[in-house]
């Protein structure tokens, strides 16, 4: 026997026909969608959310395979809501444990942080949301108390108490005073997702960071510690 014929009489070419100039396969559009990543899910569901409303949005306009990554539409919301404020307050804590200056700087970079990262974004549009239906659905309601109203109010205070621990502040009660600093995020955003999606005239125009500045000018010197013998 030669060396030729000891060789396997069976090679894969004689089982596959093996077409050289393979076609592409055709994707339809919900081949497509099951193939979209979370990430688009989540923005498609954003924009279709702060247009219509929670309790107006169906879940299949989202996506026909939307379930093979939440179970249902509060679910779906939820995750939104994650992505866009559970994580940012998240991330603002890590900023309060790491801020080298001044307590007031600490607030102002919050709020920088803040309007860059969601108050000038359509992601805003939750708060709207949130507000507007919330009362229908418990379940939501406490969702969000857990995940944004709660954090976000620790936050605030413990930017607050790192300025009252190192006699920048004035001792005044914490949580009153992160919610005059939470008040103003919550209502600029309302405003650009109402009025200010609205064609109208004759009011007055205001630019929502401007704004937002101003109150925060105002609130800081109402915070800083003062010499209470200085003439006022």
């Amino acid at each position: 026997m030669t060396a030729a014929a000891a060789q396997p009489s069976i090679t894969d070419r004689s089982v596959i026909n093996v077409n050289p100039n393979p076609k592409p396969l055709e994707v339809g559009p919900r081949q497509r969608r099951k193939q979209a990543r979370p990430q688009e899910l989540l923005d498609a569901a954003l924009a279709l959310f702060v247009e219509k409303g929670f309790a107006a949005t169906r879940a299949e306009e989202v996506a026909g395979t939307l379930y093979l990554y939440y179970p249902s539409k509060e679910e779906l919301f939820k995750a939104v809501v994650r992505q866009n404020l559970s994580n940012l307050i998240a991330e603002g804590q890590e900023l309060v444990a790491c801020h080298q200056g001044s307590s007031a700087e600490l607030i102002e970079d919050l709020m920088r942080v803040w309007w860059q990262r969601f108050g000038s974004t359509p992601a805003a549009g939750i708060h709207k949301i949130v507000l507007a239906e919330v009362r229908n659905f418990p379940e939501l309601a406490q969702f969000y108390t857990d995940e944004v109203m709660i954090p976000a109010d620790r936050l605030f205070c413990s930017a607050v108490q790192r300025g009252v621990d190192r006699g920048e502040f004035r001792a005044l009660p914490l949580h009153d005073v992160a919610h005059a600093l939470i008040a103003p995020l919550i209502f600029t955003a309302i405003e650009c997702h109402s009025f200010g999606a609205c064609p109208v005239r004759g009011g007055v125009t205001i630019d929502p960071f401007t704004g937002l500045k101003v109150h925060l000018d105002l609130l800081l010197r109402g915070l800083v510690t003062r010499d209470d013998k200085a003439p006022t």
